[in-house]
C-alpha cells in the first residue's frame, strides 16, 4: 500500500482482503470434484449422488469425465475428491494395488456385478455357449475373428486380453468407447448377425435385449464383484456429512438396471427424477434420517 495512505484506509483494505480470502476459502471448501466414466452405471450413480449432495448438503459437485486409471491417480494425489466406480476385488486390482495406501474405501454402492463376454440369445447355444467354442473355425468365421470391446484403459479390457491368452484365441479385441460397443451391438441385433461384446452387469442393454454371457471355465474374466466409493485421504475429516452419505449410499442391482434402462429411453436427469420420487425411503436412509 502507498505510504501516504491514511491508516484507517489501510485497515479497511486489509479487512476487505481478509474477508475476500475467507469467502474464497469457504467457497472452495463447499466444492467437490468427482471423477466419472462414460459407462451407463457410472453416469447414473455419480449424477444421482451429485443431485442428492447438492440438494441436501449445500455443496457444489463438479463432475470430471476421465478414464478409470486417471481417476484412481486423481483420488490418490488429491486432484479428485472421490470416484464412484471402483470394481473390486479383481477388475481394478492393478489400479487398486498402486493406490490402496493413498485412498480411503467407503464401501460398496452395489454388489453382485460381473464382467464377461456376451452374445445375442439368437446365436444357438449348441454352436456358441462357452469361450472355448470361439476356437471353432466356423464360429470364428461368423464373428470375423473379432471381439467388440470398450475403452482401452478399462479393467474389463485388460481381463479380456488375459482371456484371449488363457484360451489361446486368435481374435482381434477392438478398442472403443462403451457407446461404440453398444452401437455395434445394436447393428448386429438389427441384422441378426453374430457378435461378441465385452459386457458387464449392471447395464441397460441386458434389460433392452435378450443377451447371455459366455461360460468362462477358466475364470479369466473374474467372479461377481462389488463397486465401491473411493475418496481422497482427509475427505472424511473435511466433509464428514458427505462422507457419511456416501458410506450409506447402497443401490439394489435390479433398481439400478431399471433406472439405467429408463435413462436410455429418456435421459439420466429424468431417470434420476423418477428414482428420487419413487424411492424416498431409501434416500432418507442414505441421508441418515
Amino acid at each position: 500500500m502507498p505510504p501516504s495512505m491514511p491508516r484507517f484506509v489501510k485497515l479497511l483494505v486489509l479487512a476487505l482482503v481478509l474477508a475476500l480470502s475467507t469467502g474464497m476459502a469457504r467457497a472452495a471448501d463447499k466444492t467437490l470434484t468427482f471423477g466419472w466414466t462414460a459407462w451407463s452405471d457410472a453416469e447414473f450413480v455419480t449424477k444421482l449422488a451429485k443431485r442428492v449432495i447438492e440438494e441436501h448438503y449445500d455443496y457444489d459437485v463438479k463432475l470430471q469425465l476421465s478414464s478409470i486409471g486417471v481417476q484412481y491417480q486423481g483420488v490418490a494425489n488429491g486432484d479428485l475428491d472421490a470416484m464412484l466406480m471402483a470394481w473390486l476385488p479383481s477388475t481394478h486390482e492393478n489400479y487398486w494395488n498402486k493406490v490402496s495406501d493413498k485412498v480411503v474405501d467407503l464401501g460398496p454402492l452395489y454388489e453382485g456385478a460381473r464382467l464377461g463376454w456376451a452374445v445375442p440369445d439368437y446365436i444357438p447355444k449348441a454352436e456358441l455357449s462357452s469361450i472355448e467354442d470361439l476356437k471353432k473355425p466356423e464360429v470364428k468365421a461368423k464373428l470375423r475373428g473379432s471381439i467388440q470391446g470398450i475403452d482401452p484403459g478399462a479393467g474389463l479390457m485388460q481381463l479380456s486380453e488375459k482371456a484371449i491368452d488363457d484360451y489361446g484365441l486368435d481374435y482381434h479385441l477392438r478398442s472403443a468407447s462403451g457407446a461404440a460397443m453398444t452401437a455395434a451391438l445394436t447393428r448386429a441385433m438389427r441384422d441378426k448377425e453374430w457378435v461378441v461384446v465385452t459386457a458387464w452387469t449392471p447395464h441397460w442393454m441386458f434389460g433392452h435385449w435378450n443377451l447371455r454371457f459366455l461360460d468362462d471355465p477358466k475364470g479369466s474374466l473374474g467372479e461377481a464383484e462389488h463397486i465401491d466409493v473411493l475418496v481422497r485421504r482427509g475427505f472424511k475429516e473435511d466433509h464428514p456429512e458427505v462422507a457419511g452419505f456416501l458410506t450409506r449410499m447402497r443401490l439394489p442391482l435390479d433398481e439400478l438396471q431399471e433406472a439405467m434402462d429408463e435413462a436410455q429411453e429418456t435421459s439420466y436427469e429424468e431417470a434420476i427424477d423418477h428414482y428420487l420420487a419413487d424411492h424416498q425411503d431409501r434416500i432418507n436412509e442414505w441421508l441418515g434420517q
